[in-house]
C-alpha cells in the first residue's frame, strides 16, 4: 500500500530492485497464480506474482471466496499487502467448477470441493476485512 504520500492517485507501490512503481489496479493488486502440490509436503501452496516456489502462502481451501457481482475469486493475502488477494482468472475458472451453491447462484458459494475433500467456505473473512480496512481499489 503507497503510504509514501506521494502519487496519491496510485494506492498501491510496487518495490523491484530500486525502482519504485507507483500502481492503480481495477481490484487488488496481490494476485495469486497456482497451487503448488507437492508430494513431500503436508500442506497445500498458493504461489503468487508468478515466482514459483518462491513466493508462496499456506493455501486455506475454506477460505475461497468468490463475490457474486463480479466472478472474482480471492483468498487471504499477508496483511501487509491488504490481507485479500485475487485468484488469476484462470485458476478461478478451473476452482469455480468445484464450488457448490446452497444458497443460490446470487450468494456467494458456500462449498468447495478440492482433491476430493469437502470444505465449507468461510463466507466471513472477506466482509471482516474489507470493514476493518479502507478499500484501495478501483471499481469495487
Amino acid at each position: 500500500i503507497n503510504t509514501t504520500g506521494c502519487y496519491k492517485e496510485f494506492p498501491y507501490i510496487s518495490l523491484c530492485g530500486k525502482e519504485r512503481n507507483f500502481v492503480k489496479c481495477d481490484d487488488y493488486p496481490f494476485v495469486f497464480t497456482h497451487v503448488l502440490n507437492k508430494e513431500d509436503q503436508e500442506e497445500l501452496r498458493l504461489a503468487y506474482n508468478h515466482a514459483g516456489d518462491f513466493l508462496t502462502l499456506t493455501f486455506q481451501p475454506e477460505k475461497i471466496f468468490m463475490l457474486p457481482e463480479t466472478g472474482r475469486v480471492y483468498h487471504p493475502a499477508p496483511d501487509r499487502a491488504g490481507s485479500i488477494g485475487l485468484i488469476r482468472s484462470k485458476l478461478a475458472i478451473e476452482f469455480s467448477k468445484y464450488f457448490l451453491f446452497d444458497e443460490g447462484e446470487f450468494s456467494p458459494p458456500t462449498q468447495f470441493i478440492y482433491e476430493n475433500k469437502t470444505y465449507n467456505l468461510d463466507r466471513h473473512w472477506y466482509h471482516n476485512v474489507i470493514k476493518t480496512k479502507p478499500i484501495q481499489t478501483i471499481g469495487i
